[in-house]
């Protein structure tokens, strides 16, 4: 990665650049959005990926495909527990908010707007696609 970009991985439903809406939870986004914002915060590329992860009938982790693309931060709104420590374990911050879409979540994150995300879902385990934080 170049040093004046920022790498950000977020979960989508689907495709639909800054529009794409935000998964509830990130093992089980059919997509991942891999944004790349300049030095000066403006939008230099978006690109999707799909989840090919075991929730999709593939295999390995989300997460495992995910670390390998080298992202600076994760923005999502839930995430279980295995996924939160490999992050955490890698240095990489995993940041949450109250937003539905790609835009939204970049723009809340450059105005200090998003959380760190340190507790994950408690229905991780449990098959949910919707996530719960207290």
């Amino acid at each position: 990665m170049r040093q004046d970009m920022l790498k950000i991985i977020i979960p989508i439903e689907r495709f639909e650049g800054e529009d794409s809406l935000i998964s509830n939870h990130f093992g089980r986004a059919p997509e991942f959005a891999l944004v790349e914002i300049s030095e000066n915060h403006s939008l230099r590329n978006i690109s999707t990926l799909k989840n090919v992860g075991e929730h999709f009938g593939g295999h390995g982790s989300a997460e495992r495909i995910i670390s390998d693309l080298k992202p600076d931060i994760i923005i999502a709104k839930g995430m279980g527990p295995r996924a939160l420590q490999i992050f955490q374990s890698m240095g990489l911050s995993v940041y949450t908010g109250d937003c539905l879409k790609i835009g939204e979540a970049i723009q809340a994150y450059f105005a200090g707007r998003l959380f760190k995300l340190n507790e994950p879902c408690k229905e991780a385990k449990h098959g949910a696609s919707q996530c719960h934080h207290p």
